[in-house]
């Protein structure tokens, strides 16, 4: 599978200002975005074997990610 990076600012783009405002102003969505970026460097990782995991373990990073990826995207609609 190709690596590809799904750093915050490319899935969310022209939201970089209210997400590095709301971070600034919001511990919690400081929180998940530090957790959106800590399982996205693990799937990166993953990916270009770096480290090496099975198959369910990498697609549970994968569905942590959207989960997460989701999360922001409904903070950011509220915000």
């Amino acid at each position: 599978m190709p690596n590809t990076p799904h750093e915050i600012g490319e899935d969310f783009p022209g939201a970089a200002a209210r997400i590095a405002a709301l971070s600034a102003s919001n511990a919690q969505f400081a929180k998940l975005i530090a957790a959106y970026d800590e399982v996205n460097q693990a799937v990166n990782r993953a990916e270009t074997y770096e480290d090496h995991l099975e198959q369910l373990a990498e697609v549970a990073l994968r569905k942590k990610r959207a989960a997460l990826k989701d999360e922001i995207a409904r903070a950011l609609a509220a915000a």
